[in-house]
């Protein structure tokens, strides 16, 4: 999807208009992950650009979309260029994080705590 959307256009609230245009980004977004994947891609991702005009526009993720057209929406803008491209992706797993030592009492390995008594210990 390649638009570019009219913030303030004649006999509409600007509010309403700016609503309007996040419902059609959110149901271009659910309308694409819809769609059956190809083999081997465990997820649909979005290659996202947005600003004022088609040149000004700035590749970003497509979680700050909502943010970035509030910010430009409140700066006075007549008009905002939305540019989202789906593409099948594969999940990269974290390896690091599964090899790491814990470093932290809490994060022991076997879960107990060494520092404090556990129920065992109380005095009955």
């Amino acid at each position: 999807m390649r638009k570019t959307y009219p913030l303030r256009p004649e006999g509409k609230h600007p509010d309403r208009v700016l609503d309007a245009v996040k419902h059609d980004i959110r149901k271009y977004m659910k309308r694409e992950r819809r769609r059956d994947l190809p083999e081997g891609a465990d997820f649909w991702d979005f290659d996202c650009r947005f600003g004022a005009t088609q040149d000004t526009a700035e590749v970003v993720q497509p979680s700050q979309l909502t943010g970035l057209l509030d910010v430009l929406a409140q700066g006075g803008a007549d008009h905002c260029y939305v540019e989202l491209l789906a593409k099948p992706a594969v999940w990269q797993r974290r390896e690091a994080a599964v090899n790491e030592e814990p470093d932290h009492p809490a994060q022991s390995v076997d879960g107990l705590d060494t520092d404090t008594p556990s129920h065992d210990d109380a005095p009955r």
